[in-house]
């Protein structure tokens, strides 16, 4: 599962880092514990190549109220093509959701132990994600919100938990953007653990165990 992510790196930036056309909506300050409900920063497959900011939490457009946007934070790889959630998004609606980095709990320590995990360069992962847009049937209000796709560890995630974000390679990125539909059949062979090397974790302060902490505290390594 992935439940918690940090974004530090400016709207600015990720348009230089992935030669986007522009910003159409950001998420305009750091973030060390972003959390479900919140604005994420997402690239749509809509053509355009521009930035924007979608709620974490995939409401299908079938969906009666909104709450089932709490249980869709993450999509598990290897049934994404077939569940009525997500099948449809797959084939049209994917996206890249932009991180600098995300936490996991070590289940085995008692309590559990957060660990960030992020690119050593400190550059942003491209997330492989879905996306939808829904209306609430009693307001008229538009909401386009996320979710992020997991996968089975790599080396480094192992030994802290069984799942992963999937990180897609920037060759998988420009299969992932195009804006025609495109069949599962290219698509989850993407959905795969990342490359072991050039990332690292690290134990953090459980004070990221709290999701209205979103301070720098958050990210500060834990003293060996």
């Amino acid at each position: 599962m992935c439940g918690r992510v940090t974004v530090r790196t400016s709207p600015d930036q990720l348009v230089v880092e992935l030669g986007l056309a522009g910003i159409r909506a950001a998420v305009d300050r750091p973030r060390f514990n972003l959390a479900p409900t919140q604005l994420m920063p997402v690239v749509p497959n809509d053509g355009a190549r521009m930035l924007d900011a979608f709620r974490w939490g995939l409401i299908p457009s079938w969906a009666k109220d909104a709450s089932i946007g709490n249980k869709l934070i993450n999509a598990r790889g290897e049934t994404v093509a077939e569940k009525p959630s997500f099948r449809s998004a797959l084939k049209r609606r994917r996206c890249l959701v932009m991180v600098d980095g995300w936490y996991e709990w070590k289940q085995s320590t008692k309590p559990k132990t957060p660990f960030l995990f992020h690119r050593e360069d400190g550059k942003p992962l491209a997330l492989a994600g879905l996306w939808e847009e829904w209306t609430a049937p009693d307001t008229g209000e538009v909401l386009r919100t996320c979710t992020i796709i997991t996968t089975g560890p790599n080396a480094l995630m192992a030994p802290i938990h069984d799942r992963m974000p999937v990180i897609l390679s920037p060759q998988a990125q420009e299969v992932w953007l195009r804006p025609e539909p495109q069949e599962a059949a290219v698509l989850l062979p993407l959905l795969v653990p990342a490359v072991d090397g050039g990332m690292e974790a690290y134990e953090v302060s459980r004070v990221v165990n709290i999701p209205t902490n979103d301070v720098p505290a958050c990210v500060e390594r834990v003293a060996a």
